[in-house]
């Protein structure tokens, strides 16, 4: 016949045993668990994805470098354009400066044949000669004004200030009625086109007046 109090024991042994059994269980549940591997700064995830923070961080630095490179494309290309069209303009007004120079001779020889009978000597002349006379100087005239279409302008030094970028001094005269500096005789006109001298005008300059 079973004691009552031993088998109340046993059922009181066999709870007490039990509880903990169930303690270690959880505990090493716990240690088992794995953790997530997106808490982990700079892990992967399982199937070998960046993180996401990372992943979007490295887009916008990916996303700067490419709009510096595109600013400075843009900024290279206005560059270009701009330098393009400045060439441009100068082969329009400076194309021609070779050929111009060139023409400039024919200038001074047509000028030269005109001061050869000056305007006080043509009265007493035949007809003809003065009629050939003016024609030259028609012709000159013609020139110069079609040089002109090309930027091509004849300087007008004589009585003005000596300009060392437009004038050439060969030499002084005196003359104290003037200021020092003056361009009192052109030898050799001058000549610009557009913006540049062409060829600079030969002139004698005064000394010995007061100072401009």
């Amino acid at each position: 016949m079973n004691d009552p109090k031993n088998n109340e024991t046993q059922q009181n042994g066999g709870q007490g045993t039990s509880e903990p059994h169930q303690a270690d269980a959880y505990k090493s549940a716990t240690r088992e668990r794995p953790t997530s591997s997106l808490s982990q700064p700079g892990a992967e995830s399982e199937i070998g994805e960046p993180e996401p923070f990372t992943e979007l961080e490295n887009l916008y630095t990916e996303n700067a470098g490419l709009k510096d490179k595109l600013l400075r494309a843009l900024a290279d290309m206005e560059n270009l354009r701009r330098r393009t069209e400045r060439e441009v303009s100068d082969a329009k007004s400076y194309g021609a400066t070779s050929f111009a120079r060139e023409m400039l001779a024919l200038a001074d020889n047509l000028q030269r044949a005109i001061d050869t009978v000056p305007q006080a000597e043509r009265q007493g002349l035949d007809a003809k000669v003065v009629s050939l006379i003016e024609g030259v100087e028609l012709i000159e005239r013609d020139f110069h004004s079609r040089l002109a279409r090309f930027g091509v302008k004849r300087l007008e030094p004589l009585g003005g200030r000596f300009d060392p970028n437009l004038h050439e001094a060969l030499f002084e005269i005196p003359d104290e009625s003037k200021p020092a500096g003056t361009v009192a005789q052109v030898i050799e006109p001058g000549y610009t086109i557009g913006e540049r001298v062409l060829r600079p005008a030969k002139v004698g300059v005064t000394r010995g007046g007061p100072k401009a």
